[in-house]
C-alpha cells in the first residue's frame, strides 16, 4: 500500500494569517491563500488554498481551492481542486470535493462526495 503524502506548506509564503489570539465572526472572500490559526464563525469563499491550523476552530461553509485541515472545522467544505485532512484533523460536515486526501487518524463525521471540478464549481448548498 502506498503512503499518502501531504505536501507541507510553509507559513512565510501564505498572504494573510488570521493568528491564534483573533476571534472573527463573518463572512471571508478572498482571492489568495489564507491561514486560519483562531476562531473563526461564519462564511468563506475564496479563489486560493485554505489552511487551517492545528489549534484553530472553525464553524463556517467553506469553500476554496484548496482547503487543507489540521484544525477543528464544524460545517461543510467544498473544494475545488482538493480537501486534505491530516491526522490532527476534526471535521464535522459533509466534504464535497474531486480529491481528498485523509491522513490515518483524523476524525470525520459526514458524507464525502466526489465531484469533478466544474460540478463543485456549480454546486450550491
Amino acid at each position: 500500500m502506498s503512503e499518502i503524502k501531504i505536501q507541507k506548506i510553509d507559513e512565510s509564503e501564505i498572504d494573510t494569517v488570521l493568528a491564534d489570539d483573533i476571534d472573527f465572526e463573518g463572512t471571508l472572500n478572498f482571492k489568495k491563500n489564507l491561514m486560519i490559526k483562531g476562531r473563526f464563525k461564519g462564511d468563506i469563499r475564496a479563489e486560493g488554498a485554505l489552511y487551517v491550523d492545528e489549534k484553530a476552530d472553525v464553524e463556517a461553509r467553506l469553500e476554496a481551492n484548496i482547503v487543507s485541515l489540521k484544525g477543528k472545522v464544524k460545517g461543510n467544505v467544498f473544494a475545488h481542486t482538493r480537501v486534505e485532512l491530516y491526522s490532527c484533523s476534526s471535521v464535522d460536515g459533509d466534504i464535497t470535493a474531486p480529491d481528498v486526501v485523509m491522513e490515518s487518524g483524523c476524525r470525520f463525521n459526514g458524507i464525502c462526495t466526489m465531484k469533478s471540478p466544474s460540478e463543485v464549481l456549480n454546486y450550491e448548498s
